[in-house]
């Protein structure tokens, strides 16, 4: 392979001078990083699969077990977090996530179980409306719920669904192409659900104008955030979303299977009229232990829950959403636009010479800590050298491997080491 030759690149000494003027450097020890043989730290560039655990995870999962030991059921009330209420202290760091009203947002189930709760509110097709716009490379998990919600309305999945893919020969949706379909097939569109950051791509979509554009058609818009809470900023009440919903094991840093949560527009609160499925968890809490039969919404978002709050998961969440509070999203933000800013300068020289392709999009605006990238021969093989070389990150079919920098817990240093490693294992020099 031919040397690349680009402008000059910032040293190492450079980059450590970065790390230590970050005033974000000290979250990152509040998170174990996982070892290796060696006992030095992996680099962890997973975070959009998999976010690290926060070293107080434990204590606070460890002080709901021995309320349950010392209390039993009276650890309802009486723990020190009672859990008949706990799900109520995250209202707050989520609304600040995902700029919303603390009543719009509740911790609950699983991202696909939201989705399927809030589609029985919001995907009420008709004969004349009943389509519901897509990407056609959605995670598969969305894919299969629009296509089981429109079979369990009596209708063909291929009939009502649309897919939308990128223009031949390109891999990122164009804002302008989504907007033109919408104005062409508004009037037969029920629902509009896409990604806020597509998982595969990393592409951070203008969601404010998405929006806009689709309610304008008549169209109820919903987001799934799985790749966009705790990555970008949100303002999901201003854009005036009608729900959204998401995971968060991924930059929340919940652990595997944690808590999800979701969002519904303060306007759609309340709504007498409003299919939903109802549970015991989202009826009125002042008449909830009377076990009226009749259910009575609760006025907020809460009104989607169907099971009281599972505290032993939560309380990883509660470690987690502490350091978002502590660290402040604007913060997060600008260290995430640095540390990607910095990869994408890094990795140009090995994309001039084409062993590899940035396929995130190269504004900052439109995208989040994620870049994936397109290995141009035998990718496979360099991703298992990256993981033997004590990388972890991931790979996607045919050809992508996806790294992540998170600005709480990665360094500038870690995405020097990074981007000198693929250098290396590509057999290219870059300063």
């Amino acid at each position: 392979m031919p040397d690349a030759h680009p402008a000059a690149l910032p040293s190492l000494t450079e980059i450590r001078a970065l790390d230590a003027q970050d005033p974000l450097r000290q979250f990152r020890d509040a998170f174990h990083l996982p070892l290796q043989a060696s006992g030095e730290p992996y680099l962890y560039f997973c975070g959009n699969s998999l976010g690290l655990q926060p070293r107080k995870a434990a204590a606070y999962i460890q002080a709901e077990l021995e309320d349950w030991a010392r209390l039993g059921v009276e650890g309802h009330v009486h723990a020190r977090n009672p859990w008949l209420t706990y799900h109520e202290q995250f209202s707050g760091p989520l609304a600040r996530l995902a700029g919303a009203l603390p009543e719009e947002v509740v911790a609950m189930n699983g991202l696909s179980v939201n989705l399927h709760l809030l589609m029985v509110s919001f995907y009420r097709p008709t004969k004349e409306r009943f389509k519901i716009l897509i990407e056609g490379d959605a995670f598969p998990s969305d894919s299969y719920a629009v296509a089981s919600q429109a079979a369990f309305h009596g209708l063909a999945p291929e009939d009502a669904i649309i897919r939308m893919y990128p223009r031949p020969g390109e891999y990122l949706l164009r804002t302008e192409d989504l907007l033109a379909r919408i104005g062409e097939e508004g009037s037969s569109i029920a629902l509009v659900l896409l990604g806020g950051v597509n998982y595969y791509t990393g592409q951070y979509f203008d969601i404010g104008t998405i929006t806009r554009a689709a309610q304008a058609q008549g169209c109820m818009v919903g987001w799934d955030l799985a790749h966009a809470i705790g990555n970008v900023p949100l303002d999901l009440h201003g854009w005036n979303v009608d729900f959204a919903c998401w995971c968060s094991y991924k930059y929340l840093n919940s652990g595997p299977g944690g808590v999800a949560g979701a969002f519904i527009h303060q306007r759609h609160l309340g709504r007498a009229d409003l299919p939903r499925f109802a549970g015991w968890w989202g009826h009125d809490k002042a008449s909830r232990f009377r076990m009226p039969l009749i259910f009575r919404p609760i006025p907020t978002a809460e009104a989607w829950q169907l099971s009281n709050a599972p505290v032993l998961q939560m309380a990883a969440l509660r470690a987690s959403l502490e350091l978002f509070d502590a660290a402040g999203m604007e913060a997060i933000r600008a260290k995430s636009l640095r540390l990607t800013g910095l990869l994408v300068q890094l990795l140009k020289p090995l994309e001039k010479v084409g062993v590899l392709h940035i396929i995130t999009p190269q504004d900052p605006a439109q995208r989040g800590c994620q870049l994936s990238l397109v290995i141009t021969y035998d990718g496979r093989a360099l991703f298992a050298r990256l993981q033997e070389a004590g990388v972890i990150c991931d790979w996607r079919e045919p050809d992508v491997i996806r790294v992540a920098p998170a600005p709480l817990y990665n360094t500038f240093e870690e995405v020097w080491q990074l981007a000198h490693l693929f250098a290396r294992l590509l057999r290219i020099s870059i300063p």
